[in-house]
């Protein structure tokens, strides 16, 4: 890309300081900032920094694609805050963006990009505010340029430094030192023109890049250089044929995140069903211990008491090993195992009504993800406006179906906590930082899995994830109250019961 091209382009940035929306990454060497414009609408600054056809342009709407390689994940993590200078090193092809850092948790402080549109030797590179290298795309070394290196930890170096007649402050009397030349000596005299633009002077000036300069010619070539400077003009071609071949990869861009998405739901589904299939097949667990308990309570005064294990004669007259909890007394032996059974058969049950609905949730979700295949653009699209207007905070279901809140940063932990109907139960892990997680309740009193779901999620989503015991509070939500004064996200809370879990997410789960 030309010097007086970027330099057009420059000038229709909106204005500076401008908000930074974010970053996109259509390809591994292409960068898309995404800057507040007029009326607030989008326009990206697009970077597209690697050989041989580097370019600079802005294209309106919103890009996308995640951060494909280091360097980009870099640029993600550092490039913060509004771009609040873009200069261009003479009429040369090397710009540089600065942006203004932000103020956070962890601050960002600011940064520069610079941008190398030099043909086969383009480049883009990330430097801190003494001009240090932190990132490169293209590490050059003194093996590939004996005038400069590229590489992280070096103090940057521009390209070598080189004179011509800059366009913006040329006269008349400045081009006469070309008379008798051909006139495709421009593009070594005069500063941003480059083959493409030789080729769009000589046609402006009806002549060839061969012709030589004479006296009538200076006048026209002065005027013609002004209107170049003014109007490059192959602006419109350049950014087309970009768009051309970014529309598949912005498809896959919406299509990626809408199918990981899909392909969680899939697997939690696939590991209910297992649960659930498990809990038939344990039916005949749950005959065997009835029947032990029966045989037991049939010859209770034949065990002593304390025994850990005993051999009695069952209903068919068969030997019959027990194993037995020395604390418990025969009849609290039998009661234990009456209940184990009880427990079993109601998993079974409900087992029985779940599977099929959980087959035909699969299937639909199967289906679904085939559309999403198949979708066109504008379907994507609309699904991705659609998945930005979903309310605040990650949100799970429980195995009994109830809704799951989690906040993920202390603006939606008060936001949600706030939400929150007063007989919802309210999570946190004791004594650490972490989500606030919020089990819908619907005015129902929710089984234990339930509690045990939105508990791990609360240990998960803290400082003490990865551990084995995590103790987590829960109360109802009326309970908790934000003190006068104090931060978003900190409360107090009373009436909370205990329950200890582990600091991981529950099985068939996803990271949100």
């Amino acid at each position: 890309m030309e010097g007086l091209l970027l330099h057009a382009l420059l000038r229709e940035l909106p204005s500076l300081p401008a908000q930074n929306l974010g970053l996109a990454f259509p390809d591994e060497g292409t960068l898309a900032v995404l800057l507040k414009g007029k009326e607030g609408r989008i326009t990206n600054l697009v970077l597209h920094y690697r050989p041989p056809k580097p370019g600079l342009y802005l294209e309106e709407g919103r890009l996308l694609g995640e951060a494909k390689t280091p360097f980009q994940r870099m640029l993600e993590a550092r490039l913060k805050g509004p771009l609040v200078r873009a200069e261009q090193l003479k009429l040369d092809r090397v710009v540089f963006l600065d942006f203004a850092g932000e103020k956070g948790f962890v601050d960002t402080p600011p940064h520069r990009l610079v941008f190398e549109a030099t043909g086969r030797n383009a480049n883009l590179l990330l430097l801190d505010e003494k001009g240090t290298i932190l990132g490169v795309d293209r590490v050059i070394t003194r093996a590939v340029n004996r005038y400069r290196e590229l590489r992280p930890g070096l103090p940057y170096t521009p390209p070598p430094p080189y004179e011509k007649l800059d366009p913006r402050t040329l006269t008349p009397e400045d081009l006469r030192p070309l008379l008798g030349q051909p006139l495709k000596e421009v593009q070594k005299a005069v500063d941003g023109i480059g083959p493409e633009l030789l080729r769009e002077l000589a046609a402006r000036m009806g002549l060839t890049p061969e012709t030589p300069l004479e006296e009538a010619h200076l006048p026209l070539l002065y005027r013609e250089v002004r209107r170049l400077l003014e109007d490059p003009h192959t602006r419109t071609e350049v950014a087309e044929e970009l768009r051309r071949r970014w529309a598949e990869e912005e498809k896959e861009a919406l299509r990626k995140p809408l199918l990981e998405a899909l392909e969680r739901e899939r697997r939690t589904l696939l590991a209910r069903l297992s649960d659930y299939r498990r809990a038939l097949e344990r039916l005949e667990e749950a005959e065997e211990l009835r029947r032990k308990a029966d045989v037991l309570m049939a010859h209770l005064h034949r065990v002593p008491r304390g025994a850990k294990e005993v051999v009695l004669e069952d209903f068919g007259g068969n030997p019959l090993r027990l194993e037995l909890e020395a604390g418990l007394s025969p009849a609290e032996n039998a009661q234990k195992l009456y209940e184990r059974a009880k427990r079993l058969e109601a998993l079974a049950e409900r087992a029985l009504d779940l599977i099929p609905r959980t087959e035909e949730a699969l299937s639909e979700l199967e289906r679904e993800m085939e559309r999403v295949r198949q979708a066109p653009l504008e379907e994507l699209l609309r699904r991705e406006r659609k998945k930005e207007e979903k309310p605040l905070g990650l949100r799970y279901t429980s195995p009994s179906g109830l809704s799951v809140w989690v906040g993920r940063n202390a603006k939606e932990n008060d936001l949600l906590t706030r939400m929150a109907h007063s007989e919802d139960l309210w999570f946190h892990a004791q004594g650490v930082p972490g989500s606030h997680v919020i089990l819908r309740t619907e005015g129902k009193n929710p089984p234990l899995e339930d509690l045990l779901f939105a508990a791990r999620l609360a240990a998960y989503y803290s400082k003490a994830r990865g551990e084995r015991q995590v103790p987590v509070d829960y109360t109802r939500k009326k309970h908790v109250w934000r003190p006068r004064k104090a931060a978003p996200g900190q409360v107090l809370y009373t009436q909370a019961k205990t329950l200890f879990v582990e600091g991981t997410l529950p099985e068939g789960l996803g990271e949100g």
